[in-house]
């Protein structure tokens, strides 16, 4: 069964997986474990989708339900083989750009001028609306009257959602499953008009008018962009689940490679033109989601839910974040390793956290991933390194063993709110799954990998993570 330590690991993974699980693990009354011990073989990808009992669209008085399933996994809605999904070095530039974006936006120093930004603009109006991209998990609905399925990205830090739109002939449009959302087939559809007042509201993401129809633009960090005609139609999330007048950006030209493959974009930013505020009558500005473990498996996004403290969450307060509004930020104030706090000062983490679905890697203040990889590799000796792999530096090879002790890893928040990862939270792609965010002083960033798993709830005050809920 191996050593007293192993063995005092496992009993309390077990508690932590059951009814104590939310007084032992979440709120730190008891130290975690030292390791997580799991199978070596389950570190593999599958191409076969395992989900026991996938979450089907739902709806009640106060809240709607959708399936959840990675991009590229075999559980993604209409997946086509041909569509392939990125190598292990593309996923970690492109996250590289996000992440970059992410600090540049909060630290106030606005979006990084990128090499193609200038050959871009060109094709796309001179006034900008900056965002970030993701490449990660998405849900299915229906937009206008009759509805057309949409296959669209869930983005915590976007606003602004669209769909590719008729007319958009290559290249104006890129490749995607389904066919493109054509505004003259549905009855229910119409343009914005430029005097409206949401038309007003789009601010950054505003564009030159056309035949009096409100223009949008977004550029996103690795210079993918879209371009087209604000505009509003019904949006189908579930049966009996619909938004009337929901507001949107019909794309008539995309450029870069950040969006092939699917049909558009849903925003669930804090910024008005986002879909959790266009629907905050209804649902009260509350979401969550649970990101799948690995992409063979399905998650849930949720829009809605009980107002005030919900039971079985631990939870931490939402902070402002003025440069740039859009974000989710959380105080992370603590990690743990080996179920050993680490010697991290405070003001390491005093920037804040933004909690983002896009971003894959958690990024951390180099003072505090210093510590962390430290920790961690200490704990982790007795395994063979691997070469690191992009801004993974932390990498091992498991091959030729049945099961690893991974050194545990828990991340707190103010309010005491802690996240005791598990081995799928801790490692990917065979390496620790944290990078240095570049500069003392920055802002972390709370990345998929980590939230995996955890139902992360957020609503107009609080972020809160509820474990083992997907």
């Amino acid at each position: 069964m191996g050593s007293p330590v192993v063995r005092h690991a496992l009993l309390l993974s077990l508690l932590c997986a059951g009814a104590l699980g939310f007084l032992l693990c979440c709120h730190g009354a008891a130290v975690a474990p030292a390791y997580v011990t799991v199978s070596a073989a389950s570190f593999a990808p599958s191409s076969t989708c395992s989900a026991s009992d996938p979450v089907a669209p739902q709806q009640n008085d106060t809240f709607t339900v959708l399936r959840l399933t990675h991009r590229h996994g075999p559980c993604a809605p209409l997946r086509a083989s041909s569509l392939a999904a990125p190598s292990v070095a593309d996923t970690l530039r492109a996250d590289q750009r996000r992440a970059e974006h992410i600090l540049r936006r909060v630290s106030g120093r606005g979006a990084p001028q990128l090499w193609d930004y200038k050959a871009a603009a060109a094709t796309v109006p001179a006034n900008w609306g900056y965002d970030i991209g993701t490449s990660n998990y998405v849900v299915t609905a229906s937009l206008g009257t009759p509805g057309m399925a949409q296959t669209l990205e869930v983005d915590t830090g976007s606003d602004l959602s669209w769909v590719q739109c008729k007319p958009c002939a290559a290249p104006s449009c890129y490749r995607q499953k389904d066919p493109l959302f054509d505004p003259a087939q549905s009855s229910s559809y119409a343009a914005v008009p430029c005097g409206r007042s949401a038309c007003a509201g789009l601010g950054i993401y505003a564009s030159a008018c056309s035949a009096a129809q409100c223009g949008y633009v977004v550029s996103y960090g690795d210079g993918s962009n879209t371009t087209g005609v604000y505009s509003s139609d019904t949006l189908t999330l579930a049966a009996n689940a619909t938004v009337q007048g929901f507001l949107f950006g019909c794309g008539h030209a995309q450029s870069g490679g950040l969006f092939t493959g699917i049909d558009g974009l849903l925003g669930f930013g804090r910024e008005q033109p986002s879909l959790v505020q266009q629907t905050a009558g209804a649902y009260g500005g509350v979401f969550s989601y649970c990101l799948p473990t690995k992409s063979s498996t399905t998650g849930y996004l949720t829009l809605g839910g009980p107002s005030g403290v919900a039971p079985g969450f631990s939870t931490t307060q939402l902070l402002p974040s003025p440069n740039a509004p859009t974000y989710y930020v959380v105080m992370l104030t603590g990690i743990s390793v080996g179920g050993q706090p680490l010697s991290v000062p405070a003001s390491a983490f005093a920037a804040g956290t933004v909690v983002d679905t896009g971003t894959v890697i958690t990024r951390l203040p180099p003072a505090a991933y210093a510590a962390l990889r430290s920790a961690f590799r200490s704990g982790m000796a007795s395994y063979p390194s691997a070469p690191p792999i992009g801004i993974l530096d932390t990498c091992y090879s498991f091959a030729g063993y049945g099961t690893v002790n991974l050194t545990s890893v828990a991340l707190t928040f103010s309010s005491g709110a802690t996240m005791t990862l598990g081995a799928d939270g801790i490692m990917s792609f065979g390496c620790l799954a944290f990078a240095s965010s570049g500069s003392d002083g920055s802002m972390a960033i709370l990345g998929n990998v980590q939230q995996r798993s955890f139902e992360v709830r957020i609503d107009g005050s609080s972020v809160g993570f509820r474990p083992s809920s997907c």
